[in-house]
Parts: C-alpha cells; structure tokens; sequence
C-alpha cells in the first residue's frame, strides 16, 4: 500500500468527520470563485458594464474576507481534527511509520480534500454564476443582461489560491505531529478529564460585563453613541466568553444538585456528559455567539439605514419635483403641461401638487440667544403665510403652527433659539421678531436658505405691496412610485432651460435610487458573506460533535450493557446536539435584540419585523443544521466498532 493510497483510505474511513468541512470548504469556492468571475469577467474589465466599475473594489475586499474567514476555518478544522486521530498516529508509529512519514501522510490527505473541494465547488460555481450575474444586473440596473463567462485568471485564482491555502495550512499542521510519546498518543482518549470546576469571580463578572452593556446600550443616546460604543463591544464580548466558560459550569452544577431535576429520567447522563461538552466546546460557541449578534445586528442597521435614508429624503425634499418661478402664470421654469405628459408616459403620473405664493427676502441676518449675530446676506429667504403653511403641512401630514401678532416663526432647527431677523423685502428693509423656530419643511427650496411663516394679516399687506411679477412662486409635484421615477424626472429636467436650473430640485428619485442600488449591492454581498459564516459556523459545531464520537461510542455502549434502550440513548443524544446548535444561537439573538432595542431608541424607527425575519432564518438554518447533525450522530453512534 503507498501513502498515497493510505491516505485515501483514511479519507474514506473517516468522511463522516470530513464531509462537514468538505461542504463548507466547497461553499467558500463556490462563493469565492462567483466573485471573482465577476471582477474579471471581460465586459467589466472592458469597461462595458459602467455601473460595475463602482464596486469592484467593494467586491474585491469580499474576496480578501472570505479568504481569511476560509484560512482560520481550515486552521481551526485541521487542528481539531488532526487531535481526535492522536490514537490512529499512535499506531502508526508502533508499526514503524516515522514522524516524516507521518506528515507526509497528512499533507497527502489534505491534498486529496483540497483538490476535491476546488474541484466541487469550481464546477457549482461556474453553474450558478449565471443567476449570480443576473441578480447582479438587475441590482445595478444593466440594460443588456451579463453574459455568462468563466474567466480563465478566475479560476486559476481560486485554484491556486485555496490550494495553497489548505497546503500552507496542512503543513502547519503537520509540523506539530510526532512531538508526544507513543504511549501518550495511545492513551489520549482514556485521559480522564478531570473535575468541572469555575470561579465565582468570574462568574460575577461575566453578569456584571453583561448587566453593564445591555444597561449602556438600551440608555445610549445619539449624544452619547460614540462615547458607549466601544465600552458596549468590550463588555458584551468580556461578558459572552465567561457567560459560555464561567456561567455555564455553574449552571450545570446548580441542576446536578437540584435533585429533583437530576435525577428525573435520564437527566443525570444528560447534565453529567452536557457540562464537559459545553467546556469543551466552550471557544466556539462564544465566536458563534458574537459573529451571529454582529450578522444579525448589521443585518437590522442596515435595514434601519434604508428605511431612515427614505424618511430623510422625504422630510427634506417633500416633493418629487419641485421648482420656483419669479412672477405669477410666467411657466419660465417648465410647462407643466408637457411635464404631466412626460410624467404619465412613463407611468408615474402626478399624484399631488402644492403652490406657494410668497416675497422674496434678502440680505439676511439674524441675532440668537446672548445677542450672537449670524450673517447670511448672500443667502435668500422665502415669506409666506401661516395659512399656506399649515395647509401644505396638513396635505404632509406635518403639524400646525399659530403665528403670534408681530412676529414670524423661522424655519431653521440649526440655529440656537433665534431672536429676531433682519433683511430687504422689495427694497424695503425689515426686522421681524421670531417667536419659534421648526424644523418641518413643506417644500424642496433650492435657492432659499430659510422659510418665514408671517401672521395672515401682516402677510397680506406685504403681499399687496409686491408686484405680480415679483412674487414668488413655488410648486411641489408627487408622483406614484416615486422610488423608481429618477428615468421619468430627468426627462422632464431636459426641459428646463439651462439658466433655470438652478430654480428647480428634482434630485429627491434619483437620489434615493442611486442609495438604494448602492443598498441592495451591499445587502446582496453581505447576504453571502453571512450564508458562509452561517453554514461555518455550523459546520464547525458538528465538525467538534465528530471529533468526540470515538469517546460517545465507548460510553453510550457501557450505558447500553447496563440496560438503557435505545431511544432513551437517542434522547440523551438529541438533548446534548440541541443544546450545543441552540445556545449560541440564543445568546446571539439576545444580544441583537437589545442592540436592536438601542437602535430604535436612536433612530426613532421599528425594524423589529425585519429583525424577526432574519432571527427566523438564522433559526431555520440551524435547525436544518441540527437535524442532519442529529441523524449523522445517531447512526454513527450505533455504528458497531472495536469493544472498549
């Protein structure tokens, strides 16, 4: 037999500890290599496809991530499993294999997975890279659907990439082969291992570390954000790592001595074998705990952002096309004719319309509390009328306002308690007395810094010192599915002549498309860069549920000989499986609803529906997860093997 042919054996002798690596290695290429189609795909390098130019860089820093997320998972996965085989080295060396030999081996089986996993995953990745650049077209709104191609330096990228990776990373692992004696390597797995034992004071700690950030994070202002968010991250990582090796040892030692729940059925084996499972396993369960609080919490954020991006666009241009004329009926601007039919033609006909008649006032310059003085003389503001205020805010569904006699409310939350405002109204010049100041706005002002709602009687006596033809205009247009009218608004600002354009604001569509194909490109990567995490995450914890099965066996056999069926076996397996897959997920998902809870405070926005859909699929993920763990497990376990 040549170690070439051994090492096969090996492979195949031990594929139920494998596969769970296998696929997740075969995941990260398929993942790896549609990225990387894209960046190198000959109509993006061409520069055929403008809208892709943009984010290729963000691309290529996915590739960088999930080339380091790979490397430590095939670390972690190799050193792992290279401890559970310390008793099959053991035998090797009494038979003579040297420690050379050894590695040798190693380096050969690892070789033989690696181009297994290239290989699988090249190949599913070059099947769906299609529906990944048709998705992708769609994001950045190609017109001409991307062609399918497998770019040559893409594969050779991913092939030699990953290749050299598990290669580097096997040889590493090698290196620490052969330094134990035989008869340790023997007798590895019959190491008793040893008492379960915690420290009260760490025990206090982990509550206090996540007392204190849930207690910071639910209490955390926008004022106080960047002060807390960095003591939150320290805490609640300092307080989940103890939680998993402090607080749980004591947990299951509290139930070992509540008799009535230790000794009812099969409790006793399951609370006696889960709390060395739990310290065992205790490293990852805490890096699973976190890196899923920090997926479902960036999941939840980006969401808010999306939603808060909609809500400012919409407070701060409250029309989708909006512009002002000088003088009354002079259409100088745009016929709105002509804009109605351009508007209609491309679906998105006008919904509602808004007209503000005021007077220009400029030269401006107001005083604020202790008497500061602000200069805005090279800025304009417009005048209008409590009544016209309060009926546009009513049409936004914004609150009224009662203008006091003698003086005039300022549209401008970002000036401290103004006191009064002076400037020029048709040559005259004029010292208003501000009562209140809001920061509601009811029309998309593009020249106009500020927005002055005088008192209806004072209003119109300055009106009817005002020509017609020096009035002041403005008008506000909504259309259906704003969202996606930024097409159907630019054509109607074709029509504005050149020396206008700076009277008119139609930037509200395109602005929020530009956003939200920006959002969606992010939320498309993000969805598998977190797929990767998830399906690792799980295969890491199923990945060290088989490196224990040897130990299993030997015990479940003795529980067998002493008379336990085998479905009580299965239940005290099942249990065990669960709680392993379920506590990270749950301590994860606490976590995210308390920073969650933070954001809405912050935001002033609800993503508790959104946060539920993606806690819901988290779940879903482990759950299908544990069930094929689970069934694996089971017939495992009653696989019969050498007599303990």
């Amino acid at each position: 037999m040549t170690f070439r042919s051994l090492a096969l054996s090996n492979i195949r002798g031990n594929w139920r500890s494998y596969s769970a690596f296998f696929w997740s290695s075969v995941f990260s290429v398929i993942i790896f290599y549609m990225y990387a189609a894209f960046i190198y795909h000959p109509d993006v390098i061409n520069g055929n496809i403008l809208q892709a130019q943009k984010i290729r860089t963000g691309m290529q820093f996915c590739l960088y991530l999930i080339a380091i997320f790979s490397f430590l998972f095939v670390l972690y996965a190799n050193s792992a499993f290279l401890k559970t085989r310390k008793q099959e080295f053991g035998l090797f060396s009494l038979f003579g294999m040297t420690r050379s030999q050894l590695r040798r081996l190693v380096i050969y089986e690892n070789a033989a997975v690696a181009l297994l996993s290239l290989i699988t995953g090249i190949a599913i990745g070059m099947l769906f890279s299609k529906l990944f650049f048709m998705a992708l077209g769609a994001i950045l709104s190609v017109k001409d659907p991307i062609p399918f191609a497998a770019p040559v330096f893409a594969i050779a990228l991913t092939g030699i990439g990953f290749f050299a990776l598990s290669m580097g990373i096997a040889l590493l692992t090698s290196l620490r082969i052969g330094k134990s004696e035989i008869v340790d390597l023997l007798k590895a797995a019959r190491k008793p291992k040893g008492d379960l034992v915690f420290s009260k004071w760490l025990v206090v700690l982990a509550v206090l570390c996540l007392g204190a950030a849930y207690g910071m994070a639910l209490n955390m202002t926008v004022e106080t954000f960047l002060l807390l968010a960095l003591p939150i991250l320290i805490t609640v990582t300092i307080g989940t790592y103890f939680l998993f090796t402090q607080l749980s040892v004591l947990a299951i030692r509290f139930l070992q001595r509540k008799h009535s729940v230790f000794y009812n059925r099969t409790n006793m084996i399951v609370l006696s074998q889960l709390g060395y499972k739990l310290r065992d396993n205790a490293r990852i369960l805490f890096m699973v705990s976190i890196m899923s609080a920090v997926i479902l919490t960036a999941s939840g954020t980006f969401y808010l952002m999306q939603v808060g991006y909609k809500l400012m666009v919409s407070n701060f241009s409250p029309y989708t096309i909006a512009y002002v004329e000088r003088g009354l009926h002079t259409n100088e601007v745009v016929d709105p004719e002509q804009m109605a039919g351009i508007l209609e033609k491309n679906g998105h006909p006008i919904t509602r319309e808004d007209k503000l008649v005021g007077a220009e006032i400029t030269k401006l310059k107001l005083e604020s509390e202790n008497k500061q003085s602000h200069d805005y003389s090279n800025s304009k503001g417009f005048v209008i009328s409590a009544s016209e205020y309060n009926h546009s805010a009513a049409a936004l569904g914004l609150p009224a306002v009662e203008v006091e006699q003698d003086t005039v409310i300022l549209q401008a939350s970002w000036i401290k308690a103004p006191q009064t405002i002076q400037g020029v109204i048709n040559g005259v010049t004029v010292d208003y007395k501000i009562s209140e100041s809001v920061n509601s706005t009811i029309m998309n002002m593009t020249s106009y810094l500020f927005t002055i709602i005088m008192d209806d009687f004072a209003y119109s006596k300055l009106m009817a010192s005002i020509p017609e033809e020096k009035q002041i205009v403005a008008y506000g247009y909504e259309v259906k599915d704003w969202e996606s009218a930024a097409e159907a608004v630019g054509q109607v600002q074709k029509l504005v002549p050149e020396s206008k354009k700076e009277q008119t604001h139609m930037t509200r569509a395109s602005m929020y498309q530009d956003y939200m194909q920006d959002a969606n490109l992010t939320l498309f990567i993000g969805l598998f860069i977190s797929l990767l995490f998830f399906i690792a995450a799980g295969s890491l914890i199923y990945f060290k549920l088989f490196t224990e099965l040897q130990e299993d066996q030997q015990q479940f056999r003795a529980l067998k000989r002493i008379g336990m069926t085998l479905q009580e076996i299965r239940r005290i397996s099942v249990s065990q499986i669960a709680i392993v897959f379920y506590i990270p997920c749950v301590v994860g998902t606490i976590h995210a609803l308390v920073a969650m809870k933070a954001l809405d405070t912050l935001m002033g926005s609800s993503v508790w529906l959104y946060s539920f859909v993606v806690i819901g699929i988290f779940i879903i993920m482990q759950t299908f997860y544990f069930i094929i763990a689970s069934v694996s497990y089971m017939k495992s376990i009653n696989r019969p093997g050498p007599a303990s």
